[in-house]
């Protein structure tokens, strides 16, 4: 629905990751290869997306850094526009994304289609304070409660195979959302 609402894909998808990410400033290799989009038609919307006041850039040395503009009167109404579009899955993505989270999935109830208050994930990579401060946002934009369990890369591998509670994970229905298990 999003990508239709705007001329490119591209735009959407850098929208997307700069209102879920508001306090973020990003240049645009960075943004290229988060979204895995070429850095030309990145910068191109960028561009576009500054003149139209929804982003502001900064230079720092030589790199020009982006992040969304906070002072523009569609700022929030956008944000909520994108909320819904996305959906949960969508908005970690994003949030998960920027916060170098290699492999994230969802099980449980919410990967069964069943109508539940709360949200299983398992997220492979780093815990930083950014990403528990994106989650506790994500579960008042939808009222979820997020059961975290994040599990560093290398622990992952060594209990992949001996730890049964996750191995009892690994082989239930999930929602994948970034990398591969």
């Amino acid at each position: 629905m999003l990508k239709g609402l705007f001329s490119s894909s591209i735009r959407a998808d850098v929208l997307a990751l700069l209102l879920n990410s508001p306090e973020e400033k990003f240049y645009v290799r960075e943004i290229a290869k988060l979204l895995r989009k070429n850095p030309s038609g990145v910068k191109r919307e960028l561009d576009k997306l500054e003149e139209m006041g929804l982003v502001v850039s900064e230079r720092v040395a030589n790199l020009r850094y982006f992040q969304a503009s906070k002072a523009s009167p569609l700022f929030s109404e956008l944000k909520d526009l994108i909320a819904k579009s996305l959906g949960l899955p969508g908005a970690l993505k994003s949030l998960l994304r920027v916060n170098n989270i290699k492999t994230a999935f969802i099980y449980g109830p919410y990967a069964e289609d069943e109508k539940t208050p709360t949200v299983d994930l398992v997220l492979i990579g780093p815990s930083t304070p950014a990403l528990l401060m994106g989650l506790q946002n994500i579960e008042k934009k939808f009222g979820k409660k997020m059961n975290c369990l994040v599990i560093d890369e290398n622990d992952y591998k060594n209990k992949k195979r001996k730890d049964t509670s996750l191995k009892r994970i690994l082989s239930s229905k999930r929602i994948p959302l970034l990398g591969r298990v």
